[in-house]
């Protein structure tokens, strides 16, 4: 029994990691000194290099998703 699911479904799926990805990159992975009522700590900081970068593995994985669902990705056999 083979199940088939529409291509749609992934590029939603490919659109909401890209979107996520940027917002999570964007709002939790940068620093804003204006909103901040203490200095910057190291636990502070590595929180936000983590939000910075799998932000970007999220908008990676996205746009895979959506490229290859699109046949842009050809795998050699």
């Amino acid at each position: 029994m083979n199940i088939v699911i529409p291509p749609i479904f992934f590029y939603v799926m490919g659109a909401i990691l890209v979107v996520a990805g940027v917002v999570r990159s964007a709002t939790l992975g940068r620093r804003n000194p204006d909103r901040e009522l203490v200095d910057d700590t190291p636990e502070r900081a590595k929180a936000r290099r983590r939000h910075l970068t799998f932000g970007l593995v999220w908008v990676a994985m996205g746009l895979f998703l959506i490229f290859s669902t699109a046949g842009l990705l050809r795998l050699r056999h």
